[in-house]
């Protein structure tokens, strides 16, 4: 079944669609226009970067084919956490410790920004502070505990450890060992701050069309975007689509995998009782490569991810699966019921690491090959790090590409076999990877 079809049927029973209230819309594109960027994708990276190049004087359309959040931007687990999806010795391969440490501190920037632009624009979105990091077992509290240790003495960032005799007053669930705990990180409700950054991007003067897939991209001195009903022209082009380009960019494509991901969200629990789960009420996640992640929301429910499909093929019976999952942590849940289920894919790059660069021109000439920007790759670590790479990308596109460049260098690779065979190799890949939290 095609993404796009899949995700129209997994988001229909989406606790965030049920509470959020979309009380803008924005017309389809008609006719031809043009515009200093064209922003492609009208998720948290597409409308962050809208703002940010608004707020520089810049004359912005942004096309999106659904509507303004409908990908991973509007259904995520709605958890900010600092750095990226990949670790930090990642990036100190390929950068080097000094540029590491930078990117680093722009993933904490992220999380300020978020926190900013919630009070700049009024973006009533369920923000709250924290976030634990966990381990299942005393060989991954080790491992946690060391890595904590390093980045407190490496990066400046130091984060409260949680020692395995405290464990309790953090989490009332018997599958942890010990953790770490980061107040500036935190989580919200993904679609409500999503439909926020729409608002506060149309209140600026961006001109959004939704139902306004692209077609074809010609590049070019004005690159232009064509349309069922139109094309923009513009004098630079940003890709923020990630695993719905459709095409347009099948260069970009290769670098990245569509991956499945699902949330289950319970009824309303007792105050108390949600209150008695995580008593600080952070965000929280495991250690593990495939890992558990779940949070309580402003409502009083638990909101549970952790299963994942790495063939594009939905879990059968994903709603029982998540609830299995939710009590195997919490067995004091063990009556509550399953009241929202969903999923959609997101896009993870092979090495995890961010994939923010430019098109190479048409032909393999260097003319005009640095109007065409994309962002991509946020391999699930999207909800802060997307809207500051809108911030760095309009940096780029209004003249300081400085910051943008440091992600740039960043080399990654495509996935092998191919477009029939590299999502096959995918899923054994991960097999292993599953196989080996298991065994702890």
């Amino acid at each position: 079944m095609p993404l796009l079809t899949t995700d129209q049927e997994l988001t229909r029973n989406s606790y965030y669609a049920a509470t959020a209230v979309r009380d803008q819309s924005f017309p389809a594109l008609q006719g031809s226009t043009s515009c200093d960027v064209a922003v492609v994708g009208g998720g948290l990276a597409g409308l962050s970067a809208a703002l940010e190049l608004r707020q520089r004087g810049l004359d912005v359309v942004l096309l999106e084919a659904q509507e303004v959040g409908f990908g991973a931007s509007g259904r995520n687990g709605g958890q900010a956490i600092h750095g990226l999806a990949c670790e930090q010795a990642t990036i100190e391969a390929q950068l080097g410790l000094d540029e590491a440490r930078r990117v680093w501190d722009m993933s904490i920037e992220a999380l300020d920004l978020i926190r900013e632009r919630i009070g700049r624009h009024a973006i009533a979105c369920d923000w709250r502070d924290g976030y634990l990091g966990l381990a299942v077992n005393a060989r991954k509290g080790v491992e946690l505990a060391a890595w904590a240790e390093r980045m407190a003495e490496v990066y400046h960032y130091p984060m409260a450890r949680i020692a395995p005799a405290e464990i309790g007053r953090w989490i009332d669930s018997p599958r942890y060992h010990s953790g770490v705990h980061d107040p500036r990180s935190g989580h919200l409700h993904p679609l409500k701050y999503t439909l926020g950054l729409a608002r506060a991007a149309a209140a600026a003067g961006v001109r959004l069309h939704e139902h306004t897939a692209v077609t074809a991209l010609v590049q070019g001195a004005m690159p232009v975007l064509r349309t069922a009903a139109g094309e923009v022209r513009a004098r630079q082009v940003l890709l923020a689509g990630n695993v719905y380009l459709h095409g347009i960019a099948p260069q970009l494509e290769q670098r990245i995998m569509p991956v499945g991901t699902y949330i289950a969200c319970s009824e309303a629990l007792a105050p108390a009782l949600a209150d008695s789960l995580i008593p600080s009420r952070a965000a929280v996640c495991d250690t593990n490569f495939v890992l558990d992640y779940f949070r309580t929301t402003n409502d009083h429910r638990m909101l549970y991810g952790g299963r994942v499909s790495y063939s594009t093929v939905t879990p059968a019976n994903l709603e029982g699966s998540m609830r299995q999952r939710m009590v195997h942590t919490f067995p004091q849940l063990a009556a509550a019921r399953i009241e929202y289920a969903w999923g959609g894919f997101v896009d993870i790059s092979m090495n995890r690491a961010p994939d923010f660069g430019r098109l190479p021109a048409a032909g393999g000439s260097t003319q005009n090959a640095q109007n065409i920007y994309y962002l991509q790759g946020f391999s699930g670590h999207g909800l802060a790090l997307s809207g500051l790479a809108g911030r760095v990308v309009a940096e780029a596109m209004a003249g300081d590409a400085s910051r943008f460049d440091i992600f740039a260098r960043l080399r990654h690779r495509t996935f092998p076999g191919g477009a029939l065979l590299r999502t096959p190799a995918l899923v054994l890949g991960m097999a292993w990877y599953r196989l080996r939290d298991m065994l702890g």
